[in-house]
């Protein structure tokens, strides 16, 4: 063989194995086939530490959240009625709403409740308002009732008094009758009429939140649904907020407190069943690490809502009442960061945002599938007052900037009307993904596209559960159904250049002190980056796009006429 031949050879050779080593994947956006409302289910979010609410970058990140969205935020929280000065700590907030003077009369003080809600309600949020925990002069079993668990620590160090059914469930209802009453007259009977009121969280499994049994929580729940209605008959009230449906703990919690709403006698009222105007339960992932890296769990979490949603349909009584996944997250624990789990080293950078696109698509894709009425899912992460910087929380913002996560929810933010029909050759099919994960060799390549009036948006990721470095994805984009003859194309990207303030953080050296220069340049890093504006022409309704697109990447384009 030649030189001249074997040197083409060779090249030959290059091409072909860099052919067959690209990801390819061609997605097709049908803008003329309506699937289904593009349902603002994203646009809710929880904490622990309720006391965060009114703090610095508390403020900050909720004045950021309810900016994204076109719609109110719904905000839920832990602790509003746990005994307490207000002093926030992980894992733990407080409020001291009820204690009682050396007679046992009930004090009511509603300053720090009134300072959370507060907060929200000026920034035009909604408060998905949990009724709990168990205030410590109404405990059952009062002591030990504050807790000092740290992050390392045994997770059952966390459930104290407050946990415990009350001693009195008559002096609980009035207590509930007070609290709601008082938002009334603060608020207006409109806007609390707005809200959602719920029932303690986790109450299954009876080592946890919830240290009474399901009938004792079912009881709690005749008090407090009757409780709501004297003081606002209007309102909303909803439970009970188990943990992982798809085991059979929490399945047959949710099913037993379904049948008490149903058939089972009022503690309070002696008829028949209570009321309920949602129902609410939680899904968890489950990271671990395998071969030094992190491997997500997303099909946990989706095997969970796909439970909680067949459990709901199999109810002829409640098969279209809203739904709010009360949390709805790649684990459990929040407040544990990278440090002491490294299984949770995903949370600072472009694995959680991919892993928050792919599973928000398929919470929607199942909901079409067990055609219930999904209101919410809430992203149980916030942020931390004056932790380590990118300590590796599950929150959306470190000491006030924000982390690539956050700017999922901005893209979200720009989508509404209805979605429309999506196929991806590359995107693992929804009984797949829910049972299986994405494992294989191949990424969950993948998209979900709504359109309004005079716009069509699109989202799409390129995703996998392992958290290592692959090569990009080619993705051929064909849209069809596109009014008119021009169009006005915005992207935008997050991946490690942009829209990445961690990526910018490490460029720095990881500096725990950054200089106001350096967290002013995180703080821009933080916001979602528009990479190209573009004049596109339509031709027969149709428009193809060509793209790049790195693993767990995400690309989000805007189409204007």
């Amino acid at each position: 063989m030649s030189v001249k031949k074997r040197i083409a050879f060779v090249i030959s050779t290059i091409l072909v194995i860099n052919v067959f080593s690209q990801e390819k994947a061609t997605i097709q956006i049908n803008y003329a086939k309506e699937t289904g409302d593009m349902k603002p289910v994203w646009a809710w979010f929880g904490y622990d530490e309720p006391n965060y609410t009114y703090m610095k970058d508390g403020k900050k990140l909720l004045s950021e959240i309810a900016a994204l969205s076109p719609t109110p935020v719904h905000v839920r929280a832990h602790n509003l009625l746990t005994t307490g000065d207000g002093t926030p700590a992980l894992k733990w907030g407080s409020t001291n709403a009820y204690t009682e003077d050396a007679n046992g009369n009930p004090v009511y003080n509603w300053t720090i409740t009134d300072s959370i809600f507060d907060t929200y309600i000026k920034r035009g949020m909604k408060p998905l308002a949990q009724i709990g925990f168990m205030p410590e002069a109404l405990s059952s079993h009062p002591q030990p009732y504050k807790h000092d668990w740290q992050p390392g620590q045994p997770y059952s160090k966390i459930f104290t008094g407050w946990a415990y059914p009350p001693k009195d469930y008559k002096k609980w209802g009035t207590l509930v009758y007070e609290w709601v009453k008082h938002c009334v007259n603060r608020y207006g009977k409109k806007e609390v009429e707005s809200w959602y009121w719920e029932l303690w969280n986790e109450p299954n499994g009876g080592n946890g939140y919830w240290k009474g049994t399901v009938q004792e929580y079912c009881k709690l729940y005749d008090y407090t649904s009757d409780a709501v209605k004297r003081a606002l008959p209007t309102a909303r009230i909803g439970g009970p907020h188990v943990t992982g449906p798809s085991g059979s703990g929490a399945a047959q919690f949710l099913k037993t407190f379904l049948q008490h709403c149903i058939n089972d006698t009022n503690a309070v009222t002696g008829k028949t069943g209570a009321p309920l105007d949602f129902i609410a339960f939680h899904a968890k992932g489950a990271p671990r690490i395998v071969n030094g890296h992190v491997r997500m769990g997303i099909s946990n979490q989706l095997r969970d809502i796909s439970s909680g949603f067949e459990i709901v349909a199999s109810f002829k009584e409640w098969k279209d009442l809203p739904i709010v996944i009360g949390e709805s997250d790649p684990e459990g624990c929040a407040a544990c960061g990278m440090a002491t789990n490294p299984e949770n080293a995903y949370r600072n950078g472009t694995m959680y945002s991919s892993y928050t696109a792919a599973a928000f698509a398929r919470k929607y894709l199942l909901a079409d599938h067990f055609k219930v009425n999904l209101l919410g899912a809430v992203s149980w992460s916030f942020e931390f007052e004056d932790q380590p910087w990118f300590y590796g929380f599950r929150d959306l913002a470190t000491n006030g900037v924000d982390k690539p996560v956050l700017n999922v929810f901005r893209m979200f933010g720009v989508m509404g009307g209805k979605r429309v029909a999506v196929n991806s050759d590359q995107m693992v099919p929804l009984i797949n993904i829910r049972d299986s994960g994405v494992r294989r060799d191949a990424t969950d390549v993948g998209a979900i596209a709504a359109k309004s009036n005079q716009s069509a948006t699109a989202m799409i990721w390129n995703y996998h559960d392992d958290d290592t470095t692959g090569i990009p994805a080619t993705i051929v984009l064909q849209c069809t159904g596109l009014p008119g003859k021009q169009v006005t194309l915005q992207q935008y990207r997050i991946d490690a250049a942009h829209s990445n303030s961690y990526e910018v953080w490490k460029k720095m050296g990881s500096p725990q002190k950054p200089t106001a220069e350096q967290i002013a340049q995180l703080e821009k890093a933080g916001q979602l980056e528009q990479t190209g504006t573009s004049k596109e022409t339509i031709k027969n309704g149709s428009l193809q796009l060509n793209m790049q697109l790195p693993r767990q990447g995400i690309v989000f384009i805007k189409m204007t006429w």
